[in-house]
């Protein structure tokens, strides 16, 4: 049978006479330490073993109690020890003094040894208390954060998955879900400053828009194969059921929110993103003609990143055109097609979406 380890208590006070006192009175119960000064507690307090608890004097030369509470209450190593002042200032001012200073009580000199006894294992048994109350909330926020890692990772999966069921239909897009997710993520990188965004641009809400943008083609699902498909220019007819691939996402979007118990943050956004993806800021896009501000800020970003990727990337029917052909394009959409501001951080950033191209090029791809 393993022994219980005892708890260990260390004594302070200048005078030999009271550290044995006190000694001879708790050694039948607890490993007791002692410190004939303030430096030597100290010192001791940090030595392994380190004190369950503190019997602290407060009239020491040098360093008195009150220094040393102070300084055991500064050191992370020792802060969460409970002290208790034993002292013959019995004054009630003396004990509201060292109370509000920290300690966890008082006891005056000379001492009562049924008293001493029973403030020790009182303040003890609270010190376990908080001990195995910490250990708890260590577990429990330990388990919260994985089930929160694990949550964010079927979510990441869910979207994915869920992107690629749009790309597996149009199989000629490659790496565009890889690429426009890290043009939305520069793109709103660079709002951060803005005067009019920084608010609303926290690393949590970037790390939303990154999140939802690959869903913002999820509504293509809905779109019959011989357009989908079709390797030419679409004929109006054709190009106008394409167009409904905006609202088609966004419904389905809007269902599986329904569904839910509570409102998720990034199907929020990826429903802005997949309805107006394709509005346009002079309010000449689809599917609902918004123009400007009234544009939510998440598809006017995906807007961008979205034409720069088009552009840059190789279709059955075109090439792709190099970053500068593709960078003269956009700027001629500025106050057009695009958001002026967003024109602008996307040229502070153009060699951050040059090498990001790069990075995830698709093997066809002929952009320089």
């Amino acid at each position: 049978m393993i022994a219980e380890t005892k708890e260990t208590i260390l004594i302070v006070d200048d005078v030999a006479e009271n550290l044995h006192v006190l000694s001879e009175l708790l050694m039948p119960t607890y490993r007791v330490l002692a410190a004939t000064s303030g430096v030597n507690a100290l010192r001791v307090a940090e030595s392994a073993p380190k004190p369950d608890l503190i019997l602290l004097d407060v009239m020491m030369p040098e360093v008195d109690g009150y220094s040393v509470l102070s300084k055991l209450q500064q050191n992370s190593a020792t802060a969460d020890i409970p002290v208790i002042f034993v002292t013959a200032l019995s004054e009630s001012d003396d004990e509201e003094l060292g109370l509000r200073l920290g300690a966890v009580d008082y006891i005056a000199k000379p001492i009562k040894p049924a008293v001493v006894l029973a403030r020790v294992r009182t303040h003890l048994d609270l010190k376990r208390a908080r001990e195995w109350l910490k250990n708890e909330n260590d577990l429990l926020e330990a388990e919260v954060a994985k089930r929160m890692a694990e949550n964010d990772l079927t979510q990441q999966v869910s979207i994915r998955a869920l992107a690629h069921l749009a790309e597996i239909r149009d199989p000629e897009t490659g790496n565009h879900l890889r690429r426009t997710q890290n043009y939305v993520h520069l793109l709103a990188s660079g709002l951060k400053d803005h005067p009019q965004y920084k608010e609303l641009m926290t690393d949590r809400y970037i790390d939303l828009l990154a999140r939802s943008a690959p869903l913002h083609d999820i509504g293509k699902v809905g779109i019959p194969d011989y357009i989908l498909l079709k390797p030419g220019k679409l004929t109006e007819e054709e190009f106008t059921i394409m167009k409904t691939h905006a609202k088609l996402g966004s419904d389905a979007i809007q269902k599986a929110e329904d569904e839910m118990s509570m409102p998720l943050p990034f199907l929020l956004v990826a429903k802005e993103i997949s309805r107006w993806h394709h509005e346009k800021w002079d309010g000449s896009g689809y599917p609902d003609g918004l123009a400007g501000q009234k544009i939510p800020l998440s598809a006017r970003i995906m807007a961008l990143a979205d034409v720069y990727d088009a552009l840059t990337s190789v279709r059955p029917y075109k090439a792709a055109m190099s970053g500068e052909v593709a960078r003269d394009i956009i700027v001629a959409g500025k106050g057009k097609h695009f958001d002026p501001e967003l024109v602008d951080v996307f040229l502070e950033n153009l060699d951050g979406f040059v090498a990001i191209g790069k990075r995830f090029a698709d093997a066809d791809t002929n952009a320089a």
